[in-house]
């Protein structure tokens, strides 16, 4: 008697999923990194809103995070 199962087909390697994951970990960070800065009360300006690291790092960051899920889809799978 055969045994039928088939095992199931992924349309990525376990290590891609890994990158994948560390890449939406990044943006993540990014995302969370550009936050806050707000005020209040709405007649005061808070100038941490144009802070260096709300303009120029966190949207870096972002962009990393987007390029290492893209390599992580474009990532080729080991032959079995």
């Amino acid at each position: 008697m055969e045994n039928n199962e088939q095992k199931p087909d992924f349309l990525f390697d376990k290590a891609n999923y890994k990158i994948l994951l560390l890449g939406i970990a990044v943006i993540a960070v990014g995302f969370i990194l550009m936050s806050g800065g707000g005020s209040d009360n709405p007649k005061v300006w808070n100038e941490s809103v144009f802070n260096f690291t709300r303009i120029r790092i966190a949207p870096t960051v972002v962009l990393i995070g987007f390029g290492i899920t893209i390599y992580s889809i474009f990532k080729k799978s080991k032959p079995e």
